[in-house]
């Protein structure tokens, strides 16, 4: 967002973990409750459905939880006729981008572009009829899991979300003066 000089929010995902195996997902689900379920895992493991729903209740509490910590009362952006670009730091079943995609395309985008630094070919292509272009730096045969593409693959703080998202309020803001500032000189 700051070297394209363009607005940074989130759209808070949550994967839904295979009990027993929670790094392999199951479906997501996303702000408001939408879920997307991975129903070729779900009919080859029988996930019982009592299952499902006390993970996607733990799940949607926790995106509720960030939401009302990160947004600290801002609305979620309008994508209404605007371009989108959802970024993820990779791509291994796709659940979460999918339940990500399935969200931005409601709000009715100009466009939606996913950009990752690497991800499952498999998944890759079951997203590519669902946006308009894919952005992915690496596509590995042996692709496993997100986490071996990276040399640390340390979990995001907090913290560390409300500073990124704070930086690029202050920064929208000052692009904002500067064009405002313009249009008086004109």
């Amino acid at each position: 967002a700051k070297a394209l000089e363009l607005p940074l929010d989130v759209l808070l995902v949550r994967k839904l973990g295979l009990p027993g195996h929670e790094e392999y997902a199951m479906g997501a689900i996303a702000s408001g409750g939408v879920c997307i379920l991975q129903d070729d895992v779900l009919s080859a493991l029988d996930v019982p459905a009592p299952v499902i729903e006390a993970i996607a209740q733990r799940e949607l509490h926790e995106i509720e939880r960030r939401e009302k910590l990160y947004r600290a009362g801002r609305p979620p952006p309008q994508l209404h006729e605007r371009i989108v670009i959802l970024v993820d730091d990779g791509l291994a079943t796709g659940s979460t981008m999918k339940v990500a995609v399935h969200v931005a395309r409601k709000a009715n985008p100009a466009r939606v572009i996913i950009a990752i630094p690497v991800g499952a070919p498999e998944s890759l292509e079951k997203l590519r009829p669902e946006v308009d272009e894919i952005i992915c730096l690496s596509t590995p045969d042996n692709f496993h899991a997100v986490g071996m593409w990276y040399e640390s693959f340390e979990q995001t703080t907090d913290e560390e979300v409300i500073r990124c998202l704070h930086d690029a309020e202050r920064d929208e803001a000052r692009r904002e003066q500067a064009r405002q500032a313009h249009l008086v000189q004109k």
